[in-house]
């Protein structure tokens, strides 16, 4: 685990934690207590469309990794709460390029976390009429198609990520919870002539 400037705790995935977490509820269980903090497996059952007693499973299995952990300030005896370990994770794909085994849970988890963007973004153009008075004008999807080396991509998302931790702070009153994505990865160009 490593921690930023902030002291935010950042999990780099490793095999064990990559093979714990490479299921579509999993992710989105630890995505939940990652962006919206500790919660039961009932709350998060309800959330999520599953049975308490399976998100229960799936949480003791993440608990197991390390990747969550009891809340012992919340609950009772008869309500567990969880929380996550870190407050974010992170995988580097090239870490398990040479392992054949874990192809399917990379996938499995890159997946996930594009289909989890795309739940983010629909969400909020599903409630954009209570959005509208605040973001109407400040909301951004965007697209960009640039011509750049791997070294210069990569520099790129430095940077990117340097400004965005730039604006990361402790919430204050009448802030929202904005989510923020970045992705720059090349794409394969088919000219009609090749098609």
């Amino acid at each position: 685990m490593t921690s930023d400037s902030t002291g935010r705790k950042q999990r780099i995935l490793d095999a064990k934690t990559l093979r714990a977490v490479a299921h579509p509820l999993r992710i989105r269980l630890l995505d939940l207590l990652e962006e919206d903090g500790p919660a039961t497996a009932t709350g998060l059952g309800k959330r999520v469309g599953e049975s308490s007693g399976t998100t229960s499973w799936h949480l003791r299995q993440l608990a197991d990794a390390g990747l969550v952990v009891e809340d012992t300030e919340r609950g009772s005896k008869r309500e567990r709460w969880w929380k996550p370990a870190q407050d974010s994770t992170k995988l580097r794909a090239a870490d398990f390029l040479d392992d054949p085994e874990l192809a399917g849970p990379v996938t499995t988890y890159l997946h996930q976390v594009v289909e989890q963007r795309y739940r983010d973004e629909a969400q909020f153009i599903a409630e954009l009429p209570q959005w509208i008075d605040r973001w109407a004008d400040k909301a951004m999807f965007d697209n960009v198609r640039l011509s750049l080396t791997p070294d210069e991509a990569l520099a790129m998302s430095e940077e990117a990520h340097a400004l965005i931790e730039k604006y990361r702070r402790d919430p204050r009153p009448g802030d929202d919870s904005v989510v923020t994505h970045w992705a720059a990865f090349p794409r394969t160009a088919r000219p009609e002539s090749e098609q």
